[in-house]
């Protein structure tokens, strides 16, 4: 297939495996790599690549490294450990990092990748487990436009929305901005429906109605209607958005930038990880009001 490449990806989560799903679909061939072998396995069955038994193997031979693992020492280890990713790879090759990490990381590697003549993205996602299965992903970009160029037209594979917003770390940046704006969302959502739950309302007619004006959002539009029927057994875990915006917070300290809202609801996801929610979708927010 002209333009594909050879790929590694690490990481096969609840986004990486249908991911890197789409990258063996769109022709390029593949080669992952998971902490649990087993999973890998299942991924090869299920797809047109192999699999490797270190980072260091799967990314020797490639063109682009993705990487989507949890958190700073996760994307440290599978890039920079012994077995690491980026000792194996070659001079003119990629690393494009889609975990939402620290800014602070992605400077790093960027650096770290250089020293290697090795280019370095940080690319942090939206869109949840179901933008990953349906390819409809929207990627944020830091990192030097040469790079992100080669980076792009891969990434189509599994995006709706890649953009480059600005040097190393700006992608990371961009993610908190976003996380930043989905707790608040969610906080407001939560409140009005437990209101309107409270009033007596129809509130499946109420978020039909509301939906339309100026109250209409993304998370009201897919998370309204199963916030009202207690369903949260989808989507984005309260144990990582409390990853994230333990993140944001660190970076917020950093600047000085009061994220006084985004404290107080990363608190209330803590009351909802106590109830034992850590599993549930973040749009289980409300059930600490009910």
């Amino acid at each position: 297939m002209a333009g594909s490449k050879r790929v590694a990806f690490i990481g096969l989560g609840v986004m990486g495996f249908p991911m890197a799903r789409h990258l063996s679909a769109a022709g390029h061939d593949v080669i992952v790599y998971n902490r649990t072998t087993a999973k890998a396995r299942t991924w090869v069955k299920e797809n047109a690549g192999s699999s490797a038994l270190t980072p260091a193997k799967a990314a020797k031979h490639a063109d682009v490294v993705f990487v989507c693992v949890g958190n700073d020492d996760d994307v440290r280890s599978v890039v920079l450990g012994d077995e690491g990713a980026l000792g194996a790879m070659a001079s003119g090759s990629l690393i494009v990092d889609h975990t939402t990490a620290s800014a602070t990381l992605a400077i790093e590697l960027n650096r770290l990748c250089a020293q290697r003549e090795v280019g370095f993205i940080d690319a942090p996602i939206s869109g949840g487990q179901a933008g990953a299965e349906n390819g409809t992903l929207t990627v944020m970009c830091g990192g030097e436009e040469k790079w992100f160029e080669l980076a792009k037209p891969v990434i189509a594979a599994y995006s709706q929305a890649c953009n480059l917003i600005g040097s190393s770390g700006a992608g990371q940046l961009t993610k908190m901005v976003n996380q930043i704006c989905i707790a608040g969302l969610l906080q407001g959502l939560s409140e009005a429906l437990e209101f309107g739950r409270r009033s007596g309302l129809n509130l499946d007619l109420v978020l039909d109605t509301i939906g339309k004006g100026a109250a209409g959002s993304w998370q009201m539009e897919n998370r309204g209607s199963t916030m009202i029927r207690d369903e949260f057994d989808f989507g984005f875990a309260v144990d990582w958005m409390r990853k994230d915006l333990g993140i944001v917070i660190d970076e917020a300290g950093r600047l000085g930038a009061s994220v006084q809202v985004t404290e107080l609801v990363d608190s209330f996801y803590e009351e909802v990880q106590a109830a034992g929610g850590g599993r549930w979708d973040t749009s289980s927010l409300i059930t600490r009001l009910r």
